[in-house]
Order: C-alpha cells, then structure tokens, then sequence
C-alpha cells in the first residue's frame, strides 16, 4: 500500500480530545448536543467548515462534538483530524430519507451497514461497496436506546453523493440491497473507520421520505423534533460506556 504525501495530523494548539466524538450533520442538533453535554458556546477550534466543542479542563477526556457536518467528502476530512486528535471511538448523527415503505417520519435508524453511490471510499484501499460499523458502536446504542424505552429500526442506508438524482430506479435499487433509507456520509465514515482501525457507527432520524416518486418532507412534525431529542439523549448515555469500552473493537 502506497503511503500518503499529506497525512493528518495533530497541530501544535490543536486540543487533544478525549477518545469519545460526536459528529453532527446539522447546525440545530450541533447546539442541541453541546448544551446536553454542558459545553461551551465558545468552539475550541475550527474544522474546515465545522466547529469542535470539548471541555477544555478535561484535556485528553471526556466528550468531543464537532458540526455541522454533511456530505462524504467534508465528513472524512473531519473524521481523519479527529482521529489525529485522539478519537477513537465516532458516533454520527444524522438524518435520512426514508426509501422503505414501512420506516416513517420520525422514527430513529441504527445503522448496521452502508452501501455506498459515494466517492470518498473508493479511495480508501477496503474491499466491497457495502460498509459496516464498529458492533462495539451498535451495541452501546441498542443498550442506550432500550434503557430509554426508544424505539427504532435497525437496517442499512444507501450513502449518495448527489440527492438531486435520487431517482426512483435507484430507491427500488438499493431497496433491494437492504437499504432503509438514503443519506450523504456513513459508508466513507465506515470505510475509513475500518481503514484506521477506529470505531464508527451511525444513529439517524427520518426527516422526510422518498416513495412511489414522491418526496414528502417531515423536518417540522413533533414527532421528528422529538426524536432527534431522544437521540441526544441517547447519545449522551452511550459516551460513558464508549468511553469505559475504549480499547475493545
């Protein structure tokens, strides 16, 4: 395997995070999660586009939440700079296009594999199209989402980069493959997780959905604000026993 000219790094004022991070594809959620975790407005620092909160007092402890981010591209540079700074185990929390008749607006998704429209993980050198999370991930959020009486679907998503061309020969196409739902960052998440040996896995709430050529939009139903509040609450119950299971794979 040939070795990268540019390769990240750790800056010389770059904080050094502890081994829990959160990326978060929206601004509202971004804000969400940083008051859940009693952090900041202040952003410790600049990540491209994103902005990193951590508590500063915690150096190389305690919780990371950086956002908002979006699409494959944009989510692997951050990914690849949190993992530099001493991320080891990346919960995403985003949301999705439901492509399943039976999966409605509002519900949550545990993401157990991603089959990738996407071209940020075909330059990573990990075999398949179809990319999977770390089960240590998956397994502290069914464990937080059942202590907090949530429910949710468990399946997989199909990773575009181009939501403008979601036709309906595609959703009918990766509906065959098993995908519940369509949304922009996991499956390069996931293949550069298991390229750099770290832990990545994925909780999404439908926010609209995509069927029989129609697109309904969700993003202003209760029941899609009220999901991504479980989330966040979810998320934050997961990170003591990210934390705790740091070292497992």
């Amino acid at each position: 395997m040939l070795a990268e000219i540019v390769r990240p790094q750790k800056g010389k004022n770059d904080p050094e995070i502890g081994p829990v991070a959160v990326m978060v594809s929206s601004e509202i959620d971004l804000n969400m999660l940083r008051r859940r975790f009693s952090l900041s407005q202040k952003s410790v620092l600049r990540l491209m586009n994103s902005r990193l909160y951590c508590d500063q007092r915690k150096e190389g402890k305690g919780v990371a939440i950086v956002g908002p981010v979006i699409g494959s591209p944009c989510a692997v540079l951050i990914l690849e700079r949190l993992i530099a700074l001493g991320a080891q185990s990346i919960v995403f929390f985003g949301w999705c296009g439901s492509i399943s008749p039976d999966l409605n607006l509002g519900e949550i998704v545990l993401v157990d594999r991603a089959v990738s429209e996407e071209g940020t993980s075909k330059l990573y050198p990990v075999s398949g199209e179809v990319f999977e999370p770390s089960e240590t991930i998956a397994r502290a959020a069914r464990t937080a989402l059942a202590s907090h009486n949530a429910s949710f679907r468990q399946g997989g998503v199909w990773t575009t980069d181009a939501p403008y061309r979601e036709t309906e020969e595609k959703v009918l196409h990766f509906r065959k493959m098993g995908a519940l739902a369509v949304e922009m960052e996991l499956s390069a998440l996931f293949a550069v997780g298991r390229f750099r040996n770290v832990k990545v896995g994925g909780l999404l709430v439908v926010s609209d959905r995509l069927n029989n050529g129609k697109w309904r939009r969700g993003f202003s139903l209760p029941e899609f604000k009220q999901a991504r509040r479980m989330v966040s609450d979810v998320i934050y119950a997961m990170s003591e026993d990210l934390d705790d299971l740091r070292l497992i794979r």
